[in-house]
């Protein structure tokens, strides 16, 4: 085991007495128990998160019945909805800090084995990355969606918060009156109620296999969470013994499969950023176009909100991911999972008990899967959740409406400047322009609230998993680095064209090449982690 160089060296005699000052007993010291340690990313501030300590508990009892010893720090998290319009450009960041801390405990104490405890949309992504790169034994527990209240027949949750704030701008609403609604959106424990990032990232743990059976869908407060949190405690022991390591079940397969998964539910597009990222720390590359194939040959047969009216909960009740699994058996490629049952055994055993929460292949909600890819001479590729569009707005084109903050926008909506078929561009919003790629669900969501119906926006920042509506986000290159999205001018058209994958603007190569030579970056204040993050984008594109 890796901690034998704690244990059986003369050499770190001095590490045992350090060791044994933080209450480690001489026999377990000498024993051959594994050493486990657990990321705990527990704080007050996020809802999905402040519940944690109470899992971690479960864990350590489970590590310990097992035969292991636990070792526990914390992790950051930030709450992408707090942080959201305030200060939204270190979130994707904290994504590769959250890897480095695994890392950095891990290595730094010997660890043999570890557990990443984890809910939101950076932290979970960040935990498997490290997962990936360490490839250590490990596995991930998420802690959990909230539920949403229920008031006058209707779901209320937190993220309606942001289309009420649309409703305000556009004096549908008074101050008063969204004030007066603040009670009825605030659920509780959980990660928010839909499949959002956070769940979605969840969702991607569990069918990629590093989580237990049910885990993404269980919600926080459901006694079956603690439950789940032991299972993972004693699983992350015998995973140890077995030396089952994270890229024996984060194989190429099993990616596939979590995309596969992914475009049936219409997940986050989010996803598109973390399950590259992921794979690469596993040596494995996976493109946007791949997201795309399986996108084209996946029909979608979920609708949780944002994009429908079923939560997690509902998804939870109707079999969860083995419910989704089976659905798809077909199409799922075996692969190992933490639990030591293979993908295909749990998609053979799972049980659909709603087929209006989960429909079969032959009654999909739409044809094909979650998230289109389109590219054009605006762009090499950018992604839209296709199915959170209407219908009616697959094809559209429209003038170029150009803003370079969401203050800017949220500004001209207001006094009234947007008009029905604009094309709202965001430019200068990426890994490097902004920097930090911040997400855009506070324009998005001001647009909807305003009432608009045919009014996309496009960026080369990213979205929130609540986004709904025609919003084109990941638009590569992002403007910083060259990108033609950063010569729009008020008045281009531009041309969206989903089923065809298209995205252009109506201008000639010529004249777009003249523009970008002419192009300057707004300034930006920078925190020096926010520089050394553009500094790597400015270089390599890839978030």
């Amino acid at each position: 085991m890796r901690s034998d160089i704690l244990r059986k060296r003369i050499e770190t005699l001095p590490h045992r007495a350090l060791m044994m000052c933080s209450g480690i007993s001489l026999e377990d010291i000498r024993s051959d128990k594994p050493f486990i340690g657990i990321a705990n990313s527990y704080n007050n501030i996020i809802p999905g998160h402040i519940l944690l300590n109470e899992l971690v508990a479960d864990v350590k009892r489970g590590v310990i019945d097992a035969g292991g010893i636990p070792f526990e720090w914390g992790v950051p998290g930030i709450c992408d909805g707090i942080a959201m319009f305030a200060e939204m450009r270190l979130s994707l960041p904290s994504r590769e800090h959250i890897a480095d801390n695994v890392e950095l405990m891990v290595l730094s104490h010997s660890m043999d084995g570890w557990v990443g405890v984890t809910n939101c949309d950076k932290i979970t992504p960040g935990m498997l990355m490290a997962a990936a790169r360490l490839n250590i034994p490990s596995a991930i527990l998420t802690g959990g969606p909230m539920k949403a209240n229920l008031r006058d027949g209707k779901k209320r949750h937190p993220i309606e918060g942001f289309r009420i704030v649309g409703e305000v701008k556009a004096g549908k609403m008074s101050e008063a009156e969204a004030e007066a609604m603040l009670p009825h959106l605030a659920c509780g424990a959980g990660s928010c109620v839909g499949l959002y990032t956070a769940n979605t990232m969840a969702v991607v743990t569990e069918a990629l296999g590093m989580s237990v059976t049910g885990c993404s869908t269980t919600p926080a407060l459901d006694e079956r969470k603690r439950a789940q949190a032991y299972e993972t405690g004693k699983i992350i022991v015998d995973l140890v013994r077995k030396d089952v390591k994270p890229r024996d079940i984060m194989t190429a397969h099993a990616f596939e499969n979590a995309i596969t998964v992914d475009m049936a539910m219409g997940g986050s597009t989010n996803a598109v950023l973390h399950i590259p990222a992921i794979a690469r720390e596993a040596g494995i590359e996976i493109n946007v176009a791949l997201f795309d194939e399986i996108s084209r040959r996946t029909r979608n047969i979920c609708s949780i909100i944002p994009a429908g009216a079923h939560e997690m909960a509902d998804l939870d009740r109707a079999g969860g991911i083995p419910g989704v699994l089976n659905r798809l058996r077909d199409a799922i490629k075996d692969s190992p999972t933490v639990t030591g049952r293979s993908i295909s055994e749990i998609a053979l055993s799972g049980r659909v008990m709603h087929d209006e929460v989960i429909r079969p292949l032959e009654r999909p909600y739409r044809a094909a899967g979650g998230i289109a890819v389109l590219k054009g001479n605006f762009a090499s590729s950018a992604v839209i959740k296709q199915t959170a569009v209407r219908e009616d707005m697959a094809v559209h084109s429209g003038p170029a409406r150009v803003f370079l903050d969401e203050e800017e926008l949220l500004s001209a909506i207001e006094a009234g400047k947007i008009n029905e078929g604009d094309v709202i561009v965001l430019p200068f919003q990426g890994p490097a322009g902004a920097p930090g790629m911040p997400e855009m669900l506070t324009p998005t969501d001001a647009i909807k609230g305003a009432g608009f119906q045919k009014v996309p926006l496009i960026t080369d920042g990213r979205f929130s998993g609540a986004t709904t509506g025609p919003c084109i986000g990941h638009v590569e290159p992002e403007a910083y680095v060259g990108g033609a999205i950063g010569a729009i001018m008020d008045g281009d058209i531009i041309e969206i064209d989903i089923p065809n994958r298209r995205l252009d603007v109506r201008l000639s190569h010529q004249e777009l090449a003249g523009r970008l030579g002419l192009v300057s970056p707004p300034e930006r204040r920078l925190t020096p982690f926010l520089k050394s993050f553009r500094d790597k984008f400015a270089m390599s594109p890839k978030a």
